[in-house]
């Protein structure tokens, strides 16, 4: 009983953490940045500097986040906390774009002001690195996602492409993470050195002896039990009028 207890405050704190970065998807630290931070622009855009500094502060946050899911060390539990984290991010993702793309703004462009434009902005940055982050830690939970989802694999090229050209990510760490996570995902082709750092013996394991693949169907199983319980419980009710 102590050790389910134990797990169950574990997952719990989990959840909390996920809550945490789906919170961090919609928050943006380039709001921060203002106008009064910077009264006139330079020939180098200084807001952009700005917000490239923020940038830091929210990579340091996404990853400190992801690490508890990391250390969960359940694959079950995992699969079913990406499952939502994925969804929300790419739903982030597409509303941003559509943003960007009605105001016309491009990704070379000086470090937008409007509120909004800000925002989407920097979603599709701060986004597009996070999945970059998950894609790579979680590779087998990732592909069975995004493999075959013609919606998402046209959103992450274009933020791919955005992110790439807009100066943010040129020549840093961050930067590794997208050409990993490209070569990973098979969205370019992988170089003959290409390596994914944070894949495990576990993964392989997983994928070679299907243990994934059962766990998938047992999610389903769950969900569908899950679905005939609301069922059952929307069922027809006695009326007052008939007591």
């Amino acid at each position: 009983m102590r050790l389910t207890h134990d797990r169950s405050c574990r997952v719990s704190v989990i959840m909390l953490s996920v809550w945490t970065l789906m919170m961090m998807m919609l928050v943006t630290p380039a709001a921060l940045a203002s106008n009064s931070d910077t009264h006139h622009r330079h020939k180098h855009d200084s807001n952009l500097e700005i917000y490239k500094r923020l940038f830091e502060t929210k990579r340091k946050d996404q990853l400190n986040a992801l690490k508890n899911l990391v250390e969960l060390n359940d694959i079950n539990q995992q699969y079913k906390i990406i499952d939502i984290m994925l969804k929300g991010l790419f739903k982030v993702l597409e509303d941003s774009r559509a943003v960007l793309i009605a105001a016309n703004v491009q990704p070379d462009d000086p470090f937008p002001q409007d509120h909004k434009i800000k925002e989407a902005y920097s979603h599709v940055v701060e986004n597009t690195a996070f999945f970059g982050d998950v894609a790579l830690r979680f590779p087998r939970i990732v592909h069975h996602y995004f493999d075959g989802n013609a919606e998402w694999s046209g959103l992450l090229r274009w933020g791919l492409t955005f992110c790439n050209q807009t100066g943010i990510f040129t020549g840093g760490a961050h930067q590794h993470v997208l050409t990993l996570m490209s070569q990973e995902l098979g969205i370019t082709e992988k170089s003959p050195d290409f390596i994914n750092p944070f894949r495990t013996e576990r993964d392989d394991m997983l994928h070679t002896a299907e243990a994934f693949q059962k766990i998938l169907r047992e999610e389903e199983k769950r969900r569908r039990k899950e679905e005939k319980r609301k069922e059952i419980r929307k069922g027809p009710r006695i009326s007052r009028s008939e007591l």
